[in-house]
């Protein structure tokens, strides 16, 4: 009797693993006519049941199903096509494990294979859900997204940037300063990124000693960069140290003579410190070594300009006595200095021509000198920028 029932128990569990390997073999077959949703619904039982759970090949199968649903053009239409293809890429990424110990790996190439065939769509999906996310203002939800985007793709710094956007507005800045620094470990870091950095450190945190190191790094990856070495000037002029700063970009200068950024940057040092001439001087070599160095070319029309406001202002404050017999020569000064202004902003213009303040300058300069026809045309482009 206790040999009959152990042999009844044995069949019973040789037929209900039968049956289930039955269900891979049915999804394979429904597979290979294209009738998908059937074969959906039988590897879906295969990879559920305790028997075939860990079957590698009933999960390869289940992501060649999944995924040739998500491409379908009758099928995919009955999916979400993003959430099925994610399914199949975790069924592929099930079946190296359950081969580990396989003498023959049957399906371990072929899955990682299809992974990287998903992977570029799994990610568009997860950029475009990110996108309606952040346009949403679901910043949470979007950040998620976008986080699984970099999972797909870590060499691509869109979806780091993406990600740290949508914790910025989610005020997450935490996380948001943790996705910038992945990109400058990763040496992936543009411009925009230690921006971003610098945003966080000086204003956010309020930390000058963080806003430093980070405009180090900065400035170690991208030396040339102008608005870097300002802001590190300006942090150097706040902590009293004017001449520290000097004498740092004099040694650049000296390092690297025919760099026209470097003169630039060290006329807006001198003019911070009152040193107006000398910063005409630098602003002069800077566009000497490159006439198309827009900061040279508008600053020096700045100097003429603002030289030949303080004429005309102190003129205006003479009495009349004192105007009678020095007003009218200082006046006449003050139109040689705009004069002399106007074709540097020209040139500044030229090189930026949407840039308002160029314009705005440019029109206060004409008026100075009674060039109305010049004066309204750019009070004409003023009104289209």
């Amino acid at each position: 009797m206790k040999k009959f029932l152990l042999t009844v128990t044995a069949a019973v569990a040789m037929q209900s693993a039968f049956a289930q390997t039955s269900a891979i073999t049915n999804a394979i077959m429904f597979q290979q006519k294209g009738t998908l949703d059937k074969a959906k619904s039988e590897i879906d039982k295969a990879v559920a049941n305790e028997k075939t759970k860990d079957n590698a090949k009933a999960w390869f199968y289940k992501g060649v199903i999944y995924q040739d649903l998500a491409g379908h053009p009758i099928y995919g239409k009955t999916v979400n096509a993003a959430e099925v293809s994610r399914q199949a890429y975790e069924a592929f990424e099930k079946v190296p494990a359950l081969e580990s110990t396989a003498k023959k790996k049957e399906f371990t190439q072929q899955a990682k294979e299809r992974q990287e065939a998903l992977q570029s769509n799994l990610y568009a999906f997860a950029l475009n859900e990110g996108v309606e996310h952040y346009n949403n203002k679901k910043f949470a939800e979007a950040q998620k997204a976008y986080l699984e985007a970099v999972k797909l793709k870590p060499q691509d710094t869109t979806a780091y940037i993406y990600a740290a956007y949508a914790a910025a507005g989610n005020e997450d800045y935490a996380s948001a300063k943790k996705m910038y620094n992945q990109l400058v470990e990763k040496n992936m870091a543009s411009p925009t990124v230690y921006s971003q950095l610098l945003y966080i450190a000086s204003n956010v945190e309020k930390n000058d000693q963080e806003t430093l190191a980070v405009l180090e790094k900065a400035r170690k990856a991208y030396p040339e960069n102008k608005n870097f070495m300002l802001q590190e000037l300006d942090l150097f002029i706040k902590a009293g140290k004017g001449e520290e700063s000097m004498a740092k970009l004099d040694a650049a200068i000296k390092a690297d003579p025919t760099n026209a950024n470097l003169y630039t940057v060290k006329g807006n040092l001198l003019e911070r410190v009152n040193k107006a001439d000398e910063a005409l001087a630098s602003y002069k070599k800077a566009a000497e070594l490159d006439p198309s160095n827009f900061d040279a070319q508008f600053n020096m029309g700045v100097y003429y300009f603002n030289k030949g406001a303080n004429m005309n202002n102190k003129a205006n404050k003479m009495s009349y006595a004192e105007f009678q017999k020095s007003g009218k020569a200082l006046q006449a000064e003050a139109k040689k200095q705009f004069s002399q202004a106007v074709p540097y902003f020209e040139n500044a213009l030229k090189l930026q021509p949407k840039d308002r303040n160029t314009v705005q300058s440019l029109l206060k300069a004409y008026t100075a000198l009674d060039r109305q026809a010049d004066a309204k045309r750019m009070d004409t482009l003023l009104q289209t920028l």
